[in-house]
């Protein structure tokens, strides 16, 4: 999971790099040839997606400096942590569902990847197998009962 966000992260940061280096001096450089900067709708939308471009590729660079910290090792193997499959039973719905704690840039609701900044991420942080949960969701409480627990060091076999 790891090399996976890396390498998401890692591609974004290279695209922005090509637009910011490549794409952005060339779109203003033609805006500028238009004339009049201070009426140019064109320069001035080249100069907010350069801001906006450097903003993100230093969100995305703080974003693996973190990831590079992750100490596998230390991580515990009993709750829920970052990378952690999850497999709880929606109590009112009577259903199974599941769930992988990621990064905040590594959503896919569809897969089942919920940010651990999300209220299911932050509810589910530190809870192990057997649990009981009680999550505030935008459409109010929802009770989780945790049936399994697979921390990402357990994924990667680096613990039993």
């Amino acid at each position: 999971m790891l090399d996976a966000i890396r390498e998401k992260l890692g591609e974004e940061i290279e695209g922005l790099t090509r637009e910011l280096n490549v794409v952005l001096p060339d779109r203003i450089a033609r805006a500028v040839e238009l004339g009049d900067l201070r009426e140019n709708a064109e320069y001035k939308s080249a100069l907010e997606r350069q801001q906006f471009v450097e903003a993100r590729i230093g969100h995305l660079a703080r974003r693996m400096s973190e990831l590079s910290k992750i100490d596998l090792a230390s991580m515990p193997v009993d709750r829920v942590g970052f990378g952690s499959r999850v497999t709880v039973l929606d109590v009112a719905m009577g259903r199974e569902l599941e769930f992988t704690l990621t990064a905040g840039d590594f959503i896919d609701l569809e897969a089942g990847h919920v940010s651990l900044e999300s209220p299911i991420g932050r509810g589910l942080l530190g809870v192990r197998q057997g649990d009981d949960v009680v999550i505030q969701l935008p459409a109010g409480p929802r009770t989780y009962s945790v049936r399994a627990v697979e921390t990402l060091p357990q994924q990667l076999g680096i613990a039993q």
